[in-house]
């Protein structure tokens, strides 16, 4: 009965093995699937060349640093208030937004091309009542909410 134990103990430990083999392997795949896809037709090359006049007066206006926007479009969501203003800012620059902070999402939609509203419509799904208790903090929420729904095809400009 020992040995037959033993053996049940042993192949426990085996399946344990391979199941914690495949589950880092899925987990693997599911992380990268959340990599923001970053290549030369992603993000849209004319819509980055068509925003950095906004990405430049935001910027002069904000002083958010570089690394900020670069941290937040392609790496974590973190907290920065010159990076929440910049986001309002952009909003601000390009008139989609109001005085109370909301988003007008049928003229945000109309700003952009096709290559991008499409994707843009789809990770606003969900994201349209704003949150927080400035302008800034209110356009901070709707990009957080934005890359939450498509880290691979959310872009900060």
């Amino acid at each position: 009965m020992a040995l037959n134990g033993s053996r049940r103990s042993q192949a426990f430990n085996a399946f344990l093995i391979v199941a914690l083999a495949l589950s880092s392997t899925l987990l693997m795949h599911v992380v990268q699937a959340q990599e923001p896809r970053r290549d030369d037709k992603w993000p849209p090359p004319a819509v980055l060349k068509m925003a950095k006049i906004f990405h430049d007066i935001c910027v002069e206006k904000t002083g958010v640093t570089e690394e900020a926007i670069k941290e937040f479009s392609d790496g974590q969501i973190h907290d920065d208030e010159a990076l929440k203003c910049y986001m309002n800012c952009l909003f601000h620059e390009i008139d989609v937004v109001d005085d109370n902070g909301d988003v007008h999402l049928e003229t945000l939609y109309n700003t952009v091309p096709g290559t991008v509203r499409d994707k843009l419509i789809n990770m606003a799904k969900g994201c349209e009542h704003p949150e927080g208790d400035t302008l800034c903090h209110k356009a901070w929420w709707f990009h957080q909410c934005w890359k939450k729904a498509d880290p691979v095809h959310y872009f900060l400009p």
